[in-house]
């Protein structure tokens, strides 16, 4: 039997960058949490809505360096529920995509601690809208998939390049900026075809987005070339043709309106 005094954790995806896309449910959870952990790609902007005596704890994660290892995290979501605490673990995106929450759920769920999920726009969707990027298109998409490019080395379940360069008209690369040459190199040789076009998104829907425009045969030079860094998302497909189509219409409309 649950002890009353439970409290319940909120697992709580913040969107992809601009805090405004932030959900009406997500808000209203934050305003009414004691305990917010917090991770690094969600807005901080967000933690203005707290309430003033509700406690930050920051458990963010930057490709090689942690400030909290899973382990630990899940601990700390364990102890203050059964403080009583209601506590709301914050995440960039959407938690159920790359984002662990499905692990610190489990962990919730074994020790019968109440939880809930708040799903949040995940980047493949947010991000690439915000470049002008569709990820469907009637013309150009009919799928798409979501991958990880953390995992492009020394994992026991690699990801399969070979079947992806076929089968999914758009790839949305999360975490994929360190193995950029590794993806290209992968889908490749694989027969992707060199032209593909890609486009990288660094900081989607901020204020200090860029969004940097190429092909198979040149995107790693000109990553290099522009100092792309994290965050970024990878669009691979013809897709990405459309950002081009909307850019020339809005021209044409400028141009007819001047």
């Amino acid at each position: 039997m649950r002890k009353a005094a439970t409290g319940t954790v909120y697992i709580v995806g913040a969107g992809p960058g601009d805090p405004e896309l932030i959900t009406i449910k997500a808000m209203r959870r934050i305003q009414l949490a004691d305990v917010i952990l917090y991770d690094r790609l969600a807005s901080e902007e967000l933690l203005g809505y707290a309430r003033s005596d509700a406690k930050l704890v920051y458990c963010g994660k930057a490709p090689g360096s942690h400030a909290m290892p899973q382990q630990l995290i899940n601990q700390t979501l364990v102890d203050f529920a059964l403080e009583g605490k209601n506590v709301v673990r914050l995440k960039g995106g959407d938690p159920f995509v790359f984002g662990r929450g499905a692990e610190e759920a489990l962990e919730l769920a074994s020790l019968g601690i109440p939880y809930e999920i708040v799903p949040g726009i995940t980047s493949a969707i947010g991000a690439a809208a915000a470049a002008g990027i569709p990820v469907t298109h009637r013309e150009y998409a009919a799928s798409f998939a979501c991958v990880t490019g953390s995992r492009c080395h020394g994992d026991k379940s690699p990801i399969r390049w070979d079947l992806l360069a076929h089968s999914v008209d758009t790839l949305a690369v999360y975490m994929g900026v360190s193995q950029l040459p590794s993806i290209r190199e992968e889908l490749l040789k694989h027969g992707k075809a060199a032209s593909t076009p890609v486009a990288l998104i660094e900081r989607g829907t901020t204020s200090s987005q860029r969004t940097i425009i190429g092909t198979l045969a040149d995107i790693h030079t000109l990553a290099v070339s522009f100092k792309l860094s994290n965050p970024a998302l990878i669009i691979i497909g013809e897709v990405v043709r459309v950002r081009d189509r909307l850019l020339h219409a809005e021209q044409q409309a400028v141009a007819l309106i001047g």
